[in-house]
């Protein structure tokens, strides 16, 4: 199978989806002839032209009041929000318009919205720039979350973000951007709400997503050589949120840890611990740890990132002191 990177998986699903449907167009800063600030690639601009390739001034809250305004008259906007810090700015516009607009209507008006962003940031972009949200856009009724951790996924899900009549918060994190994996040339589409069992083990249950997979799988095939089997599952999508898949992996390793990038407090972990120890408490031989960035603001730094967001080392260092070995 080809191997492809991230952005260019990306960008393959918009670009097949506006092939087969002309009310699919792409919004954002800089998404045109410059081809986006972390593409760098004007392929679609160059193919579809500024008809649906929109470049627009650097005004959030304009950027998705006019693609709602595009979903609920029968189109289907891909907008894009440079970094996720930035979602802040289009706060009213996502939490008060977009989530409950067709609840609000009874369901008679369609909202196919798609909003893509980065999160996690990337070296020194500092404390405004490297930020992951995504348990804000959780916490909102109305909103699909989506945070794949791989280019085959990027690819699948976004087709399946693209196609839904609700609105889709798509989250790609920058570190992931260049990273390539085997993506078919078939066309394919993952379903929301399935989580995928990276790999299997009977230790310990470890959930990660987005970048945070990578350095999970990194450190469990660390521990194989030490005897200990960790089973890494990707949730893929935070709502709708597979937690039958979670719940029967502690079934069987009787121990869960939650890695995320995001800071520690309110994270999206606390939800699954939440789950868990609602619904699978009878399962647990040990406590439910978590495992996030400190509560600061990310610094700029590349040596105080680097310790403030968990790495490697710290993701090691809370499985052998779990398990106590």
């Amino acid at each position: 199978m080809r191997e492809i990177s991230y952005a260019d998986a990306v960008v393959e699903a918009i670009e097949e989806e506006m092939d087969k449907n002309e009310e699919v167009f792409v919004i954002g800063e800089d998404i045109g002839r410059y081809g986006g600030a972390y593409f760098a690639n004007p392929k679609l601009w160059n193919k579809f032209g500024d008809e649906r390739v929109r470049d627009t001034p650097i005004s959030e809250s304009a950027i998705v009041g006019f693609a709602l305004g595009a979903a609920i008259t029968g189109m289907r906007p891909v907008a894009e929000i440079m970094f996720c810090d930035i979602m802040t700015v289009a706060m009213d516009q996502i939490v008060n318009q977009v989530a409950k607009m067709r609840y609000m209507f009874g369901g008679n008006v369609k909202v196919p919205l798609v909003i893509r962003t980065p999160i996690g940031g990337f070296h020194n972009s500092a404390a405004q720039h490297s930020q992951s949200l995504e348990s804000w856009f959780a916490h909102v009724p109305g909103l699909k979350v989506v945070m794949p951790s791989s280019p085959y996924a990027a690819k699948g899900l976004l087709k399946t973000a693209i196609r839904s009549n609700n609105p889709v918060i798509f989250f790609e994190h920058i570190q992931l951007y260049r990273q390539k994996g085997p993506v078919p040339e078939e066309e394919y589409y993952i379903p929301f709400g399935e989580a995928n069992i990276l790999r299997e083990g009977k230790d310990l249950t470890v959930v990660a997503s987005a970048v945070m997979v990578h350095r999970v799988m990194n450190v469990a095939n660390k521990l194989e050589k030490k005897g200990i089997q960790i089973e890494v599952i990707d949730p893929q999508t935070l709502c709708p949120f597979d937690k039958e898949t979670i719940l029967s992996s502690v079934k069987k390793t009787g121990r869960l840890l939650v890695v995320h990038q995001a800071c520690k407090t309110c994270g999206f972990g606390a939800e699954i611990a939440a789950i868990v120890a609602e619904e699978g408490f009878d399962y647990l031989i040990d406590s439910i740890q978590r495992l996030g960035a400190y509560d600061i603001p990310v610094p700029f730094a590349s040596n105080l990132e680097d310790y403030t967001i968990p790495n490697e080392q710290r993701i090691f260092s809370a499985i052998t002191e779990f398990l106590g070995k």
